[in-house]
This record gives structure tokens, C-alpha cells and sequence, in this order.
């Protein structure tokens, strides 16, 4: 049976069986019954002990209204409890639990068995505050009564404490006579203190009085069958010093060790397991172990309790992706909560331990809830980088300098994260943000570097865009016009575009606050940079300087002095307009060859002149030959290598194709020339003229008396004229007389045929109202028709038959 329950009240359990078994489950489910574990240390424990069949369960039963077996009387003598039984005291506050031993001299054990007896009794004095010793009235004063034994067994046990807790040890005289019991306790004290006496003790304790150990109280009941009232008026006035018994003054005020009550199932299998392995019990150590093995299973139970709160795992969930308002205070709550229940339950244990299992509870709550909050400082980390690069780049876009808007956004914002930091941290963890404040610092510093390098070169970008474009357009412009002025243009260019941007370049650099000589470096740079521009340009125009030659040789050579295309009519003079056009790129030539950006004098054009171009003189030869070979070689006088763009050498080849390909140019002037002449020369010399005049005039005379060969001659003159136009001779002949002669072949033909066409053509028309019209009119018709193509020249003709003036069709056509 393990727990008994009658009346409602009362509940009991057998708690060891007489085999010496330890009834744990059955304890376990007492203590629930009872709701002993929320006693703490407000509980008490009786036990009673004594010969068997003395009465103790009825003593018991009627004292605490408990409902031990009682010995049936009418059955005979015999043993009724076996073992230790135990049970709650009904109506008695605080808490009290009642053991009912197995009583001791029975005839079921021997006379030889005592074990189970000095077992018990160490069970007994080990676990009660308080011990009724059960003993008739009659036996005090005999030397061989049972209770000597009793109480020697008592004092024998207690001597394997080593510090025995303080017990009350109240002797109960049953079936009192007419002796008082003012006779009877000398007596029985002085039984007591022989049996104390006599009792073999350790070397600490030879001269500790009794009263070090035991609080002896004596009392006296009236025989139960004989007066039953009286016994039951006695007993329920022993029961009032029961109420409230571990108060001071009560029968167990001065206690002391006692182990709380939510422990008590757990020490008391201890104790009887060291008991019934022989061994002498250490209660103080004892005491620790229960202390050590119940705080720890609090601490468990509170360590479970925490990881399944639920307040606990909402914040350890959310944690993990963004941070949680209150984190801190959230967390300090939670376990403070738990480890104040832990205290609760732990606070009657030894103080040591206590606090020991609890330091263990809360480095394991503190170790579990570690990682929420480092996540937490990292979510704070990462929020406030956030934040203060977009502070920081707001702070550049609104003008700020950059020194300035580092400083203050670093200042505001690591700020910023102490606050918040220190919300996040929990009261019971000394932990320090240190290190993930530091690398906060580290990641602003680098993104500070990483914006400071990205404005750098954007800025720096940005100047040297502006140089770019104030300078190479200008640089190509003023090379592409190369003359004695040009490189003394692009260097005061370049000084005053370099010092407008180094100025302003400078200016902006100063909110970096950099060191000097960094900046001193950058505008070394921006400067270098600028004259990179220069040379990259002058590189790639000395890359085109061949086709820049030819363009200002067309250019010079092909228009006058106004710009105008050059008509060669053979008068020009193409030697000397050859000449300057060659000088022209000459000089361009000698320009692009080196770079010039310091003010130095060179002999490059003098060199280039002497050898290329000079060569007039009766000396000329040797003059060119020495100059020629000036210009076999690699480097210029007085210009270094890294300068130097187009070599001596270079030169005297481009110069050699140059002028292989203008040559083309002039020979074509040349030949338009002459082609001009032969064209405006068509009369015949003059004594010719005069030949032709004398020769001649017989036939002069023969026309002016026959008018009408002054007619043929003029049809004559019309036809020609009309040739003359159509194979447009004068035109031909500008291209040279043999491929002239071999054109007007092919074409003459074709165009005789065409002109014959056309006449029959106007032959065939009707004729109208003109029939007078004399035959010059089919002249003037087929001048019309002739001159269609031709200039202006010949669109009037006159009549010398009728007087009458007649104009082309398209004059009449006008006149009409």
C-alpha cells in the first residue's frame, strides 16, 4: 500500500517494509498527497519508538489522528508494525509527519537480531526533529528492563553522527500509578545519564554533556484501558505542544540542519542507503549531498522551464532576422523571473551549494541566451552602419566637407550605438560590446576610406575632365596651325589652364584635410596630368603629320592669297608657289618633330630647312650632302629622347614621300598651266596676219565685188562656230594636244551627222504666211539652232541683203 487516505485527512504510507526496502515511489507519492515539497522548511517529523506492543501506534493514533494499525488485544501479544510507517498529523500546523517504528525486544526478530532495530533508530534520530520514547512506568528504576537497551541503542547510533543534528527526546511513562511524576523523572534522568555515561564516545565528544545533543522531555499517561478518558484528556493536551512545534519555544524551536522539505524524500533514501550499507553517517556531508542533488534538479527544472517560456522563444525567434525593441529589458525580466523562482525553491538548502547551483543555473541561462545577444549587437551594428552611411552621404550631398562629415557622423553615430547597446545589455551578464563596437569602428573607417578614395577620384576625374577639354581642342587646334608661335602658345595654354584647375582642385581638397604632402602629391598629379595631355596630343598629332603636310601644301599650293581656288591661266608663278607651300610644311614638319613645353631654343627647322629645302646656290650639292647626312640619325641637338617625337631620320623619309606625293600636285599645274596658254593663243602671229593681208587681197577685192560669197562665207563661219561649240575645242586642248586631237576624232563625226539632222529637220517644216522671207532667214534659223549650246556671242546676226536686223528665235520670242 502506498498511500492511505481516511476521514479525508489523514494519508500514510508504508515507508520501509520490514525487510529493510525503502519505499521510494511510495514517498514520492506521499509528499504529492501532502504537498510536502511546499513546506520549505516549515515541517516537522515525529517519530516513536519502543518495546513492541507498548502502545505506541494507539499513542500515535489518538495524539495526531493518524491511522496507524493497531495491536488487536484480543488476538494475543504479537508484533503489528513491521517496519517504519508514516503518515500527516491531521490538524497540526506547520506540517508534521508522523514515523511509527517497528518496536524493539519483539520475539519475531530474536534476542539476537538487533540490526533492523539500531537501523531504525539511526533512521529515526537522523530524519525527526522530535522522538517519543514509549516506555511503561514500572520498568523505571530496573537495571535489566527494556528500556536500557532502548535507550543505550539510542546513544549508541547517535555516536555514528558525526555532527548529529539536535533532537528532542520526549519520554513518554505509560500506565502512570499512584507515584509522581516529580519522583519518577530524577530517577528516570538519572538512568538516562549512567546509560549517557556508560555509552562509548569519540575523542571530540568524551566530555559533551547529554544536553548537547538532546532535549529531554518527560511525561506521564494514564493506562489507556483502565482510564481511557483520562488518557484521551492527557494526550489531547500533549497534542497542543505539538501545534506549532518548530517555533521558538516549542518542543523543537532550537533545531537546526534541517533539510527543506522538497528534499526530504531525496534524503531520507540517502540516509537509510549509507544506514543499511553499514557506514557511519556524516550528516553535515549529507546535508551537502541533498543540498548539491536537489538544487541541481531545481536548477534543471528552472533551466527547462526557461528554454520553454515562451516570451523566451518569441525573442530568440524574431532576434534572428531583425532586432527586438526592449532586448535587454526583456531579457533581465525572463531571468530574473526564473532564477527567483530557483531561489524560492532552493532558499532552505545549504547556502553554499545554493548559491553554487544557482551561479551554475545562471552561467547556463546566460550561456543559452549568448547568442540572441550577439545577434542583437549585430543587428545594432549593422543598423547603425546603415544609418550612418546615409547620414554621411546626405551630409556630403547638403556641402559638407568631407573631414568634417566623417568626424561628426563617426561622433553621432558610434554615439548612437553605445546607447543603444547599452539597452540591449542584460543586468545578470557582465558582458562587454567591445569588440563589436570595434568592428562597427573598423567597417565606418573602411567605408569612410572607401568613400574618402571614391571622391578623391571622382574629383580627381573630374579636374581632369575639365583639362581635357580646355585643352586638347586648343592643343590640335594650335598644332594644326604649326608655326614659330605655336609651342610658346601652348605653353602659356597650359600654365594658365593647369593653374585655374590645381586652384580650384586645391580648394577642393582642402575639406579632406589631407596631409601636405599627399596633397602636394595629388596636385603633382593633376599638373602631370595636364602636360600628359599636351604630349598625348602632340604624339598623335605627329602620328598624322604627313597628312597634315599635304593638307596645308593643297591648302597653300591650290588657293591665292584671298583663299580662293587657284585658276592657272600662265601667269602664276608655280616655282615659287611650290617653294612657299613646301616652307609651309616644312615648317609644320619641324613643329611636330619635338615637344617643347620648356622655353629652350632647338635647330630642328634650320636643320630640316638646310637639308630639305635650301638648295640653290652653286655650293647646294655640298651643302645638302652635309645636311643630309645632319639628318642621319636618331635624336635632335639639344632635345632629349623622351621628347622627341618625330626623329631625324623619320624626317628625311616623311620629307622624301611628302614631296613624292605633292609632286602629282604641281605637275597637273604645270600641264593646266600650259594648256591655259596654248588655249588664249588661237590667233596667228602677226606676220602672218600682215602675210595674209597682202596675199590676200586680190580675193578681199573678188568678195567685195560679189557680195554673195559674204554669205557663204557667213553660213561658213556659222557652221564652224557652231563645231566649235558642240566638240568644245578650246576645252580639249587644256588637257594636252594628243589626247585633244584623239577626242575631237571621235567625236567629230557624230556631231557633223547631228548638225545635218537638224537642218533637214527644218527643211521639212510647212511653210506659212513667210513666204517672202528671203533666204537668210533659213540662215537665222539655223543660227537659232546652232547657237542653242553656244555662248552669247553669236546670238545676233544681221541681215546685209535687206537691212533688216534679225535676233536668235529666243531675242524674237522676247520682241514679239
Amino acid at each position: 500500500m502506498d498511500c492511505e487516505r481516511k476521514d479525508g485527512e489523514c494519508c500514510s504510507t508504508h515507508l520501509i517494509d520490514g525487510d529493510g526496502t525503502f519505499n521510494a515511489s511510495g514517498l514520492e507519492n506521499f509528499m504529492k498527497e501532502v504537498k510536502l515539497s511546499d513546506c520549505g522548511l516549515s515541517y516537522a517529523v515525529v517519530s516513536i519508538m519502543g518495546p513492541q506492543s507498548s502502545g505506541k501506534s494507539t499513542l500515535l493514533n489518538h495524539l495526531f489522528h493518524t491511522n496507524f494499525r493497531e495491536m488487536d488485544a484480543y488476538k494475543g501479544r504479537s508484533q503489528t508494525t513491521k517496519g517504519i510507517w508514516m503518515a500527516r498529523c491531521a490538524g497540526i500546523e506547520p506540517c508534521t509527519i508522523v514515523m511509527d517504528l517497528e518496536g524493539t525486544d519483539g520475539r519475531e526478530r530474536g534476542e539476537d537480531d538487533t540490526a533492523f532495530e539500531k537501523q531504525s533508530a539511526l533512521f529515526a534520530l537522523a530524519v525527526s526533529d522530535i522522538v517519543l520514547i514509549n516506555m511503561w512506568c514500572h520498568d523505571i528504576g530496573r537495571e535489566q528492563a527494556a528500556n536500557k537497551p532502548l535507550l543505550k541503542t539510542v546513544f549508541q547510533v547517535m555516536m555514528r553522527l558525526f555532527s548529529p543534528r539536535k533532537t528532542t527526546l520526549m519520554f513518554v511513562i505509560r500506565d502512570k500509578t499512584r507515584t509522581p511524576l516529580e519522583n519518577l523523572e530524577p530517577v528516570l534522568r538519572e538512568d538516562i545519564q549512567k546509560i549517557w555515561d556508560s555509552v562509548p564516545k569519540p575523542e571530540a565528544h568524551k566530555e559533551t554533556p547529554l544536553s548537547a545533543f538532546f532535549n529531554v522531555e518527560v511525561l506521564a499517561l494514564s493506562s489507556y484501558e483502565e482510564k481511557e478518558e483520562q488518557f484521551k484528556e492527557q494526550v489531547a493536551s500533549l497534542r497542543q505542544r505539538f501545534n506549532q512545534s518548530i517555533a521558538p519555544g516549542g518542543l523543537a524551536g532550537d533545531r537546526s540542519g534541517v533539510v527543506p522539505a522538497s528534499g526530504f524524500s531525496f534524503s531520507s533514501q540517502e540516509i537509510w542507503r549509507v544506514i543499511k550499507e553499514n557506514k557511519d553517517l556524516d550528516l553535515p556531508a549529507h546535508k551537502v549531498m541533498v543540498a548539491t542533488v536537489r538544487c541541481e534538479e531545481i536548477a534543471n527544472e528552472k533551466y527547462s522551464s526557461f528554454i520553454a517560456n515562451k516570451d523566451w522563444s518569441e525573442v530568440e525567434q524574431v532576434v534572428q532576422s531583425h532586432p527586438v525593441q526592449s532586448f535587454g529589458r526583456k531579457l533581465s525580466s525572463i531571468l530574473d523571473t526564473c532564477l527567483s523562482e530557483y531561489d524560492a525553491e532552493a532558499t532552505y538548502f545549504e547556502g553554499g551549494v545554493r548559491s553554487s547551483k544557482r551561479k551554475q543555473l545562471e552561467d547556463k541561462l546566460l550561456q543559452l541566451v549568448q547568442p540572441a545577444y550577439q545577434s542583437m549587437l549585430g543587428h545594432i551594428r549593422s543598423r547603425t552602419l546603415d544609418k550612418f552611411k546615409d547620414a554621411f552621404e546626405n551630409a556630403l550631398k547638403g556641402g559638407q566637407g568631407f573631414a568634417d562629415a566623417a568626424r561628426d557622423s563617426i561622433k553621432l553615430f558610434m554615439n548612437l550605438f553605445d546607447d543603444e547597446s547599452t539597452d540591449a545589455i542584460i543586468k545578470q551578464a557582465n558582458w562587454q560590446s567591445t569588440k563589436v563596437r570595434d568592428k562597427l569602428r573598423r567597417d565606418i573607417d573602411a567605408h569612410v576610406a572607401a568613400v574618402r578614395t571614391s571622391e578623391l577620384s571622382e574629383l580627381t576625374t573630374t579636374y581632369e575632365k575639365k583639362l581635357c577639354e580646355a585643352l586638347s581642342a586648343p592643343v590640335e587646334a594650335l598644332l594644326d596651325g604649326a608655326s614659330d608661335e605655336t609651342w610658346p602658345a601652348i605653353r602659356e595654354l597650359l600654365q594658365r589652364e593647369s593653374e585655374i584647375a590645381i586652384s580650384g582642385f586645391s580648394s577642393a581638397l582642402s575639406g579632406f584635410e589631407m596631409d601636405e604632402q599627399d596633397k602636394n602629391n595629388m596636385l603633382s598629379g593633376l599638373e602631370d596630368y595636364a602636360r600628359g595631355i599636351v604630349e598625348g596630343k602632340a604624339k598623335e598629332e605627329a602620328g598624322r603629320v604627313m597628312i597634315r603636310m599635304k593638307d596645308r601644301f593643297t591648302t597653300l599650293f591650290s588657293q591665292d592669297s584671298d583663299s580662293m581656288p587657284r585658276v592657272w591661266t600662265g601667269k602664276e608663278d608655280i616655282r615659287a608657289i611650290t617653294k612657299t607651300a613646301r616652307s609651309a610644311s616644312l615648317k609644320m614638319l619641324s613643329v611636330m618633330a619635338a615637344i617643347r613645353l620648356e622655353k629652350c631654343t632647338d635647330s630642328i627647322e634650320n636643320t630640316l630647312s638646310l637639308a630639305l629645302v635650301d638648295m640653290s646656290s652653286g655650293s647646294a650639292a655640298n651643302k645638302a650632302t652635309c645636311s643630309l647626312d645632319a639628318l642621319a640619325s636618331s635624336t635632335w641637338e639639344e632635345i632629349p629622347a623622351s621628347k622627341t617625337l618625330i626623329t631625324p631620320v623619320q624626317c628625311k623619309s616623311l620629307w622624301r614621300q611628302f614631296k613624292t606625293e605633292t609632286e602629282y600636285t604641281v605637275t597637273q599645274a604645270i600641264a593646266a598651266q600650259e594648256a591655259s596658254k596654248r588655249s588664249n593663243n588661237w590667233l596667228p602671229p602677226p606676220w602672218a596676219i600682215v602675210a595674209m593681208i597682202l596675199l590676200g587681197f586680190n580675193e578681199f577685192m573678188t568678195l567685195l565685188r560679189n557680195p554673195l560669197w559674204l554669205l557663204v562665207i557667213f553660213v561658213g563661219y556659222l557652221l564652224s562656230k557652231a563645231l566649235w561649240v558642240q566638240l568644245d575645242i578650246s576645252g580639249e586642248f587644256r588637257n594636252g594636244a594628243l589626247p585633244a586631237l584623239l577626242s575631237l576624232s571621235t567625236k567629230f563625226l557624230p556631231t557633223v551627222m547631228n548638225l545635218l539632222k537638224k537642218l533637214a529637220e527644218q527643211g521639212q517644216l510647212p511653210t506659212t504666211n513667210n513666204n517672202q522671207r528671203n533666204p537668210s532667214i533659213a540662215a537665222n534659223s539655223f543660227h537659232s539652232d546652232s547657237t542653242g549650246i553656244s555662248s552669247s556671242e553669236s546670238s545676233e546676226v544681221i541681215s546685209s541683203d535687206n537691212g533688216t536686223e534679225y535676233s536668235s528665235p529666243a531675242v524674237n520670242d522676247k520682241t514679239q
